[in-house]
This record gives C-alpha cells, sequence and structure tokens, in this order.
C-alpha cells in the first residue's frame, strides 16, 4: 500500500492528519492532564513534557504505513489516534486507541475521528477487525465507542492496573464486513 504524508481525513468536527514536528507545543499543552492521563495506558505519561511530545512526533513521524494521527481542529492538534495492527493469526485486526484534550470532551470529535479512522484501516490497510480496550468506568470513552458503531464484547474483569488500583476494561469491536483476504 503507497501511502505518503498528505494523508488526511476531513470530518465535520475535526480533521485527522499525520503528526507534525511543529505540533509538539500544542501537543504538550493538551496532553499534560492527568484527567486525560488517567483514562489511557501508563506509556502515555503524566506530567507530559514538551520533550515528551518531541519523542513521541519523532517516533512516529517515518511509520509506514502511517498507523498514528493527530485529531486537529482548525489544523490545531487537539488529540490523537491510532491502530496497533495484530501479527500472526491477528494479523487482520488492530488496537485502536485515541484521546483528545479535556476542553474538546463532549462534542463528538472523537467519535468521528475515531470513524474516520476505523474507515482508513478496512478499506486502506485491508484489516478485518479493530477493538478497543476502555477502562470499563470510562462512560463518556464507551459512548465515544459505541457512535462509532463499535459492539461491546466482554467485560475483563481486574484486567489492568492503573495508578496502583486494578480497574475492569471493556471490549470493544467493529468488523469490515466488506473484508476480503489480501
Amino acid at each position: 500500500m503507497a501511502l505518503d504524508r498528505g494523508v488526511r481525513f476531513e470530518g465535520e468536527r475535526c480533521t485527522v492528519r499525520p503528526w507534525r514536528a511543529s505540533d509538539a507545543k500544542a501537543l504538550a499543552r493538551q496532553a499534560n492532564n492527568p484527567n486525560v492521563a488517567r483514562q489511557l495506558r501508563d506509556r502515555f505519561l503524566h506530567p507530559y513534557t514538551i520533550g515528551d511530545a518531541r519523542t513521541f512526533i519523532e517516533s512516529v513521524l517515518h511509520a509506514h504505513p502511517i498507523t498514528t494521527f493527530a485529531i486537529a481542529v482548525g489544523d490545531e492538534p487537539i488529540g490523537g489516534i491510532g491502530f496497533s495492527p495484530g501479527t500472526d493469526v491477528e494479523r487482520y485486526s488492530a488496537e485502536i486507541g485515541y484521546w483528545i484534550g479535556e476542553e474538546y470532551w463532549g462534542r463528538g470529535i472523537a467519535a468521528e475521528a475515531v470513524r474516520l479512522v476505523s474507515d482508513y484501516a478496512f478499506q486502506e490497510c485491508g484489516l478485518l477487525r479493530l477493538y478497543a480496550l476502555p477502562f470499563a468506568d470510562n462512560l463518556q470513552s464507551i459512548r465515544v465507542l459505541e457512535k462509532a458503531g463499535y459492539q461491546r464484547e466482554a467485560i475483563l474483569r481486574s484486567s489492568s492496573v492503573k495508578f496502583g488500583k486494578p480497574r475492569d476494561q471493556a471490549i470493544y469491536a467493529v468488523i469490515n464486513a466488506n473484508w476480503r483476504s489480501r
């Protein structure tokens, strides 16, 4: 699959585009929030510094195919979204993850970004299944997934530990109805 850095998806509420080195300051501003970090994996640091932002962006700048994107409003990054393809028998599945800055919560931006990236993953990357693992008590993230067409498959009891406390996770997935093996 031939993809270039110009790949971008336009929605009504946001644009999903590749990260740029110039995004570091805005990324650090949106990411450095304990309310954001509380709902994400530990690899999403808190506090989140400009150095962390530069390191992250550098790590994804030259990836091919592009699987990690900025969620932008007015071309300003306000969050991130991406998917991690599986391997071996799970090579047609991927875990999707996303976050947006707290000031943008509740506007339908995350659900739109999830739909845009899911369509890309299915149509351009040939994936069969996308899934997400939000914390089971993160009702906002669960609502994002449901609005984007994902369905709950299970609750994984005490499947994770965040800030020293066991937490349940939900597993949500969507299947590519038009999938064909490549």
